[in-house]
């Protein structure tokens, strides 16, 4: 029996219900909003009324959102569990985010990148890219007192493949370091940036304590899945290539 391909991006439920059927989903973010002039990667951003439209149709299929560590430990989906997951910490995800996700009573975390808080994205600036600012102090604190969590998305957001492991080990225990003692929460959760990691690097995850770990590789996660290098859905507007468009029609979506 042909199994029909899943999307290559996480844009709304219908496509995606039997996979999450089948394990436990976690999707995630970057930025949400309007894309400024001059964006490269216009995949990262998903906008206010469509990231609105997401939380909505989770919250009506009856989706919720454990702690990060406890959807990670599930070893089946049986309780509509779905994790949300935002990476580098924007400031615009405070402005269009709190209020969905408050309305629909999930739980997010933001990975944030320690040494760049209140900074802008110095790493995706260096390739081109449009600069867009990062939560400062207040603003994390805010994202924390309705209830959200932090994760560790390293110092710089460096590819952890191409350090030294002496580089690599500051980059994640200097991370979760740093914002435990600036926001005095404990940080449980790590991101790699750009999905890049291999056994050394998830070593290192794990000597530093960490019980979590996001890659960028798409799938559900089960019984089987190790929490050091779980899978997620990249969010965003679906593709307008024809290939996937003849998809949706087929599919009737």
């Amino acid at each position: 029996m042909k199994t029909e391909r899943l999307p290559d991006y996480y844009h709304a439920l219908r496509p995606f219900r039997a996979a999450f059927e089948c394990g436990t989903p976690i999707l995630t973010y970057h930025k949400l909003g309007p894309r400024p002039a001059g964006v490269r990667l216009k995949g990262l951003y998903v906008g206010a009324a469509l990231f609105r439209k997401q939380m909505a149709e989770l919250d009506a299929a009856g989706f919720t959102t454990p702690p990060l560590g406890e959807l990670a430990a599930a070893t089946e989906n049986r309780r509509h569990w779905i994790g949300v997951t935002f990476d580098d910490g924007f400031r615009n995800v405070l402005r269009h985010g709190l209020e969905p996700l408050e309305r629909h009573g999930f739980h997010a975390i933001q990975f944030l990148v320690s040494d760049l808080i209140g900074k802008s994205n110095e790493w995706e600036q260096r390739d081109g890219e449009a600069a867009e600012m990062l939560m400062d102090d207040a603003e994390v604190r805010v994202w924390l007192a309705a209830g959200h969590r932090i994760g560790s998305h390293t110092r710089t957001h460096p590819r952890l493949t191409r350090l030294t492991p002496a580089q690599a080990r500051e980059e994640i225990v200097g991370s979760r370091k740093a914002l435990e003692d600036r926001f005095g929460v404990r940080i449980e959760h790590f991101c790699y940036p750009y999905g890049d990691w291999n056994e050394a690097v998830s070593n290192l995850v794990a000597e530093a304590g960490y019980l979590t770990a996001c890659t960028t590789e798409p799938g559900v996660n089960t019984g089987g899945s190790s929490p050091l290098t779980l899978k997620r859905f990249t969010a965003r507007y679906p593709s307008r290539n024809f290939k996937a468009l003849w998809r949706r029609l087929r599919a009737g979506i």
